[in-house]
């Protein structure tokens, strides 16, 4: 029996193959290697404590709830990316450096822990509440977002607190700049902290507005149906904003 010999493969054709399958083995060999995402989130270990479960810790229903809204940030600042200052006209985005959620849930997520914890009561956004209870709706438009490395951490923010069952609006505007070390996670704690003396100048508007309603006010008058007072606004006098300074120390 015969066999026919079959041609050999030109010698470039070969050797094009072995070059191929090296390369095919680097690229895969760098994508193992390439540096792993790292994730950043706003809240810190007093959250954890918080959320830990305490035994009659909603035993007394709050007098006041509070609703915090959804947080607006700048355009360019809203991604799961961090988004740090090079100049003052230049960015550059962190393809590694992540927020854990994007920026204004990160910012909402932390001012809602913060405030309930500070006026020992409980955010009601999204859910159900009782109609004898006043409610507090905080809401903020986030300004600036500015992250210095090696410099500050800078927010600028515009926000308010609103009485849901009257017309009365606490309008505020919060400029604050923490201090940072070299690092990441030092950018990341000056945010925190930034956010953390906001929430004490809100916190301190909502007591404001609780103090200035009128007192044993009832929101559905004894004898009124709910479609008779249903959109009836009640006149209250709105205080001034609280003083910055109220808030120098809250972030240590």
């Amino acid at each position: 029996m015969m066999f026919a010999r079959l041609p050999r493969p030109p010698r470039g054709l070969a050797r094009g193959a072995v070059l191929a399958g090296a390369l095919a083995g680097l690229v895969a060999l760098a994508a193992c290697s390439s540096p792993s995402s790292r994730f950043y989130t706003l809240g810190s270990d007093s959250t954890a404590a918080a959320a830990a479960p305490v035994s009659g810790r909603t035993s007394a229903a709050p007098a006041w709830l509070i609703e915090v809204a959804p947080i607006d940030v700048p355009p360019q600042v809203s991604k799961n990316q961090l988004v740090i200052q090079t100049g003052p006209t230049q960015v550059q985005v962190l393809e590694e450096e992540r927020w854990a959620s994007l920026p204004g849930d990160e910012i909402r997520r932390a001012l809602s822990t913060s405030l309930t914890q500070q006026l020992n009561t409980i955010d009601v956004y999204g859910t159900a509440r009782p109609d004898a209870t006043p409610v507090y709706r905080v809401s903020m438009n986030v300004q600036r977002f500015e992250s210095w490395p090696g410099s500050h951490a800078l927010i600028d923010a515009v926000w308010s607190v609103r009485s849901v069952r009257s017309n009365a609006v606490m309008t505020c505007r919060s400029v604050v700049s923490e201090p940072v070390s070299g690092g990441y996670d030092a950018l990341v704690d000056g945010h925190r902290r930034a956010l953390q003396r906001i929430s004490v100048q809100m916190a301190s508007a909502v007591q404001a507005m609780a103090a200035a309603a009128p007192q044993g006010q009832s929101p559905n008058p004894k004898g009124a149906s709910s479609a008779s007072t249903k959109g009836t606004a009640v006149s209250v006098a709105v205080p001034p904003c609280p003083s910055a300074d109220s808030t120098a120390g809250a972030g240590a």
